[in-house]
């Protein structure tokens, strides 16, 4: 029988899936802050780099593992904030080849890395508490 978590009602996920998470967080950090200290913007070194590529791939493989358990909801909050950034990534990249564009691309790109960032952190934080994020 499961073990449940009594605040959240949710199955409680074994040891090695919660070490995957923080791999999986750490693997985006890894990503974005080499963003930060490159030429590279963050949101390219995060969409572009080895190591949030493998982390998504994670995210998918896990995912159904975690089913009913607090850290579902952690690897869709990875898998989605992959996939809205490289949306937003392709619409200021879109804007850039434009000579008019590129006043509203380049903002653009460099408010989704912040925006990375903040998905990193606050999805990290949660983990490390033992809460759910958003759906």
């Amino acid at each position: 029988m499961a073990d449940y978590d009594g605040s959240t009602q949710l199955a409680m996920p074994d040891n090695h899936l919660i070490t995957v998470t923080h791999v999986v967080y750490a693997l985006h950090a890894f990503s974005a802050i080499t963003g930060i200290s490159s030429a590279a913007f963050i949101v390219t070194a995060f969409l572009s780099g080895w190591p949030s590529i493998i982390a998504v791939v994670i995210s998918y493989v896990k995912r159904s593992e975690a089913r009913g358990t607090f850290l579902e909801s952690h690897f869709s909050w990875q898998i989605r904030t992959f996939w809205w950034a490289l949306l937003w990534f392709a619409i200021g990249g879109l804007l850039i080849v434009t000579l008019i564009g590129a006043v509203i691309g380049v903002p653009l790109l460099i408010i989704v890395g912040i925006w990375v960032i903040y998905r990193i952190a606050r999805g990290w934080l949660a983990l490390l508490s033992k809460k759910p994020l958003p759906m």
